[in-house]
């Protein structure tokens, strides 16, 4: 299986770790990623509010190279870049107008004809019968709420992906390899994104709320699928936790993350090792305990 790769900026940058288990998980159930050559940022936090023909060409010169070197699937794990392309890749499609001037702008054709995925479809794709048949690992003791945040379901026109409001694809991706996932509230509700370094108090107070609801709710870890926000719910656990009177010790595991020690991985591999906040590789014991291997 072999799918086009935009990692953009975060996953290139103070989110590389996301970047490294992706990699790793993905490369164990033999999906082969192709990184688009010479790819520009999609413009993904303020190109909208500069230019609406920017918000759109920037992404779409990443769709032609991705139409250029015959890529039928392109993976952006940034949800904030994934709905970008998302976007881009609908107006291509539905006006003519659009999709000439975007090929003059980005001096080479561009149509949208490659899709569009997220890491959670990727694994999809994969399937859940797959991935439990190479799973060596069970994930039992793991009680995840999976925050899916404001952008990785919506808008529900442009990303077309799970139900906005109640997504349910994580659950049943960690369900298959074993994991309890919780059902709590907060699961689409916004950690405060970008505004972490503009407006840190409200980040605290939004990022918060999310991790009160989890332990509330009886989880023991949060499993994110967003560069951003594991960076507002492990980096700035701390500031939130005080912010909702709770203990900052709740780890946050990527979902690749999960899905990678259930294939045997090791948390230094997949960059587990790196987090702020402590994690566990099995629910019950310390910080930095070894997964049983499955029957033990």
């Amino acid at each position: 299986m072999k799918i086009g790769y935009y990692p953009g900026c975060a996953l290139h940058g103070s989110s590389n770790d996301y970047e490294q288990s992706v990699r790793a998980c993905l490369g164990v159930l033999g999906v082969d990623l192709a990184e688009l050559d010479d790819w520009v940022c999609c413009g993904a936090t303020a190109a909208h509010s500069v230019s609406r023909t920017l918000a759109v060409a920037l992404p779409a010169r990443n769709l032609a190279i991705a139409e250029r070197d015959g890529l039928d699937q392109l993976l952006a794990p940034c949800p904030l870049c994934s709905m970008e392309f998302c976007a881009s890749k609908r107006l291509l499609q539905n006006d003519p107008e659009a999709r000439e001037k975007m090929s003059r702008i980005v001096e080479a054709p561009v149509t949208g004809a490659t899709d569009v995925l997220n890491l959670v479809q990727v694994l999809q794709q994969v399937g859940a019968d797959t991935l439990r048949e190479r799973a060596v690992r069970e994930l039992g003791e793991f009680r995840p709420a999976c925050y899916y945040g404001c952008m990785l379901t919506r808008p529900r026109a442009v990303v077309a992906f799970d139900d906005p409001e109640h997504p349910t694809s994580m659950q049943e991706i960690l369900a298959a390899l074993g994991a309890e996932p919780v059902d709590w509230n907060a699961a689409t509700e916004c950690c405060g994104a970008g505004l972490t370094i503009a407006d840190p108090e409200t980040v605290a107070h939004l990022a918060g709320r999310v991790l009160a609801d989890a332990r509330s709710h009886g989880a023991n870890c949060l499993v994110v699928a967003c560069p951003m926000c594991h960076v507002n719910l492990d980096m700035k656990q701390q500031d939130a936790a005080r912010a909702a009177g709770v203990p900052g010790d709740l780890p946050v595991y990527y979902l690749s993350d999960l899905v990678g020690l259930a294939l045997g991985l090791s948390p230094s591999v997949l960059g587990v090792d790196r987090h702020l906040v402590p994690a566990r590789t099995t629910a019950d014991a310390g910080p930095g305990a070894t997964a049983g291997k499955r029957g033990e």
